[in-house]
């Protein structure tokens, strides 16, 4: 085995899973989070969910990037809902258009390298 896939076989991963009253709504947060993914975060949509995964090579870099996520992942979803809330020609839309994040499967599968990696915990950035 090489380092790479040595280091790839120690990382620490995590899925975020969010979901979106509409495919709509949910293509526009993927949309809006992907400027700040790194080239460790992978984020597709199925419908009206979102699901991102993260790698990183320690806990507290997981943490971190998890962290960042979810803030981000509000801020989407705070403009959506102000611009959803702001009258607009011709669109249809409604302030029930509401996110739901699952903070738990996040924090399980931190929780889960926490026993591989707990010598490190240096976040990264």
């Amino acid at each position: 085995m090489t380092d790479t896939q040595n280091s790839r076989a120690d990382a620490c991963t995590a899925t975020v899973t969010t979901d979106h009253d509409t495919p709509v709504r949910a293509g526009r947060v993927a949309r809006a989070l992907a400027p700040d993914n790194t080239a460790s975060m992978t984020t597709r949509t199925d419908g009206a969910t979102v699901e991102t995964d993260i790698e990183r090579d320690s806990t507290g870099g997981l943490q971190a990037t998890v962290d960042d996520y979810v803030v981000n992942l509000g801020v989407a979803a705070a403009v959506l809902d102000a611009a959803a809330e702001t009258p607009t020609a011709g669109v249809d839309s409604t302030a029930a258009d509401r996110d739901a994040v699952d903070h738990d499967t996040a924090d399980r599968d931190a929780a889960d390298c926490d026993a591989a990696h707990d010598a490190d915990d240096t976040p990264q950035s």
